[in-house]
């Protein structure tokens, strides 16, 4: 039969595996570091699965497939019920969608070795994980009424109290426009759309490449359809704070 139905382009699929943790009906796996569609009868055609692919590697069209067999869906998914592991985004233990607890314990120095004591270090403000953009589950339900920091890869480096500063009750974001070949503002949109965002900071270097991050925040503020408040504090490169 003519029906509607995912198309995956290998090409472009990075294996990250959000696709697989979106697809209720279980139609996709990882399969040699590719997102495949290993029956028709279980796919539906609707593309849950579409919003969360960071490389638009899967598409809907129409062709000769064979009809949605909801019944063998429910088998399909009985069987694995109790024997596959838990689906992790990019197939991966470490990107397991989670928040983090904080269990800081301040210790005495121990007063050898010249070496600081946690008594002197910072305690990190990393409250989630994962923390890139392109590997961050849009549902995730940290997300909810949290206040959103969307930062520029070397700010961490060039910025030394970032974490008490700019990362401290927040969720925290980072990417590379340069480096990352994935629109920001679509996966971002889809964030600020579906979940209870308070508010946007945006930090960034002040090398002209970053601009792309506050370009990526502004369009998706605009596509979210929210009034979100927000700023942009521009970090030099010798640490400073140049634009806030």
């Amino acid at each position: 039969m003519i029906r509607e139905i995912i198309k995956i382009d290998e090409e472009k699929c990075n294996g990250c595996g959000l696709c697989i943790n979106a697809c209720h009906e279980g139609a996709l796996r990882l399969i040699d570091g590719k997102a495949k569609l290993i029956s028709e009868s279980y796919c539906d055609g609707l593309g849950a699965c579409l919003p969360d692919c960071p490389t638009g590697a899967i598409n809907i069209e129409e062709r000769e497939a064979d009809a949605f067999d909801e019944e063998a869906v429910k088998i399909h998914m009985e069987s694995n019920k109790d024997t596959a592991p838990e689906k992790l985004a990019c197939g991966c233990p470490g990107s397991h969608a989670r928040a983090i607890e904080k269990s800081f314990k301040k210790e005495q120095p121990s007063g050898c070795c010249g070496h600081d004591s946690q008594e002197s270090r910072i305690e990190p403000q990393l409250n989630q994980w994962p923390c890139q953009i392109k590997l961050v589950p849009i549902n995730a339900p940290y997300f909810n009424n949290s206040h959103l920091l969307i930062a520029a890869d070397c700010t961490a480096y060039a910025y030394a109290n970032i974490h008490n500063d700019f990362m401290k009750n927040k969720i925290t974001l980072i990417g590379c426009p340069k480096l990352d070949s994935i629109d920001y503002a679509e996966k971002l949109a889809e964030i600020l759309k579906y979940n209870e965002i308070k508010s946007v900071t945006v930090l960034r270097m002040e090398v002209p490449c970053c601009g792309g991050l506050s370009y990526a925040v502004k369009e998706a503020l605009q596509r979210s359809g929210k009034m979100i408040p927000w700023r942009i504090v521009v970090i030099g490169t010798d640490g400073t704070i140049v634009e806030d």
